[in-house]
């Protein structure tokens, strides 16, 4: 419990920016429902039309939805010099808004199919103009069906927020994403809780609203608007103290990049920049978003950055990749390398020693031979990546079956049997710690995953941030990256990733 309970005190940036996104898309929602609702009113195929658009939107994950807004602004972007904000708030903010509108746009359009038509006919026959009718006949007695439409739409847009960490917002997904990764449940628990929560509470306001409204009790209604702003004031509160230069820090969806991350961040902080993070980014998203100047730094691989974002299909010895991808990122000129960290994350396909040893398993060549009768299990992105197809080219795999997991649950769909072979990480402590077997890639179909050390235009300006971030550069040996790797996911003695940062960083100084 009080695991627990430290664990909430913690979330505090992360429930305010949650509460700032939720009522900022649930405006936007309920504004854009209330001008369709007052159209479709004079209209009926412009109800029809609208109510179908709505209904088109919900049948979408929220997921992609948040997915598509974001090379859609990055589009928008270009078209305005790079003005507009393709990562963080402004793609979830657009995304939860349009999930917002269909609730409340069905209850107002529902409002005023119920009036009764006597009442529309008494309100021309004495002389009101359209305008007078909806203000003092129609709005009142529609109100108590938009109030309930808001409800509904608060209780979705606060539980939909939690998956703008996909997009680099804050929210309370942050600490859910991080501790599902790390198998933190206490973490897990604690944003969920939060998260729960806060719809109760938005719910619960809402209903005052709607209780002063429908029950002509003004205070109800005014105490829920005050409750309201009193809240956005309290999450607002924290931004305008804030005086140094903040650089945020990126991460994809694994444990490296958190304690990586926090490494950076921590190197950061000490030279006196404010620190913000956006974790649980994919690698498109997140190499584009250091281009956009959305972050200031992250790690990326070598074979990441050669196949998906050069296009390369050639695999040159490693210093040769390296020197190619820092003169193709310069040449860009959007982003900059400081340098390879000292080891490499390569994907690297394991089997138990069981499986091995048993199926004759010692090359990507005896896989491919055994893989119609075997399950691959893949982190969630790695069959959609050019690797995978470079590895079919190169040997004939044809699995019964893939499954995808985040990389924690991989591992863990290795040792209980529901996948046969994983694509692991070449720097990951489990490897060695549940004995498993790497199969060699003798055509040298995966190319060389050096970890790269990345920032914006914006840090590589500032001596400062760089003179912060070049001691990291050679410095981080694999044994000590897959010891911090370990460190997070062993199951007893876990270490956050923040601990894990710190250990790695004491480490590399005792290694001076």
């Amino acid at each position: 419990m009080s695991a627990l309970l430290e664990a909430l005190s913690g979330l505090r940036d992360e429930l305010a920016g949650h509460l700032v996104l939720s009522l900022a898309a649930l405006a936007l929602g309920v504004a854009i429902a209330l001008l369709l609702t007052l159209w479709a009113a004079r209209s009926r195929p412009v109800a029809r039309v609208a109510l179908g658009l709505a209904s088109l939107v919900q049948t979408v994950p929220a997921l992609a939805l948040l997915a598509l807004f974001y090379p859609l602004l990055l589009w928008l972007s270009a078209l305005a010099g790079g003005r507009i904000p393709a990562l963080g708030f402004l793609p979830a903010l657009l995304a939860l808004a349009l999930y917002a509108v269909l609730p409340v746009l069905r209850n107002g359009v529902t409002g005023l199919d119920k009036l009764d038509p006597a009442v529309r006919e008494a309100a021309e026959a004495m002389g009101m103009t359209p305008a007078q009718k909806l203000r003092w006949v129609e709005a009142p007695l529609v109100a108590p069906y938009v109030i309930a439409g808001v409800r509904t739409a608060a209780v979705w847009t606060i539980g939909a927020a939690t998956l703008a960490t996909t997009v680099g917002a804050t929210s309370l997904g942050d600490p859910i994403f991080a501790g599902l990764q790390t198998q933190d449940w206490v973490l897990v628990l604690a944003g969920c809780l939060a998260a729960a929560a806060l719809a109760l509470a938005a719910d619960g306001t809402v209903a005052l609203v709607e209780q002063g409204v429908t029950e002509r009790r003004p205070f109800r209604a005014w105490l829920g608007i005050g409750l309201v702003l009193a809240a956005l004031a309290w999450a607002l509160i924290p931004a305008r103290r804030e005086q140094r230069e903040t650089l945020v820090v990126g991460a994809k969806n694994f444990s490296e990049q958190y304690i990586l991350a926090r490494l950076i961040g921590d190197r950061l902080a000490d030279a006196g920049y404010a620190v913000d993070y956006r974790q649980g980014l994919g690698s498109a998203v997140v190499f584009k978003a250091l281009e956009g100047g959305d972050i200031d730094a992250y790690v990326e691989y070598a074979g990441t950055l050669w196949t998906n974002e050069m296009g390369r299909e050639d695999h040159p010895p490693p210093a040769q990749m390296r020197a190619e991808i820092a003169a193709w990122l310069n040449g860009r000129g959007k982003a900059r390398p400081v340098g390879p960290l000292g080891f490499e994350n390569a994907y690297a396909f394991a089997v138990t020693e069981r499986t091995a040893r048993e199926r004759n398993l010692a090359t990507l060549a005896d896989l491919a031979r055994a893989s119609p009768q075997l399950t691959l299990g893949t982190d969630l992105e790695f069959l959609d990546r050019p690797e995978w197809k470079a590895v079919q080219a190169a040997y004939p795999l044809r699995f019964a079956a893939t499954k995808r997991y985040s990389p924690t649950f991989m591992y863990r769909a290795l040792s209980s049997g529901d996948a046969d072979a994983i694509t692991a990480f070449s720097s990951d402590g489990r490897i060695a710690a549940d004995k498993l077997t790497v199969l060699a890639d003798p055509r040298r179909a995966i190319p060389n995953y050096d970890a790269l050390l990345l920032v914006s235009e914006r840090c590589a300006a500032r001596p400062r941030c760089l003179a912060a971030l070049r001691p990291l550069v050679g410095r981080i040996p694999v044994a000590a990256m897959r010891e911090a790797n370990y460190r997070v996911d062993r199951d007893a003695g876990k270490q956050t990733p923040e601990t894990a940062a710190r250990w790695l960083a004491v480490k590399l100084t005792l290694a001076d």
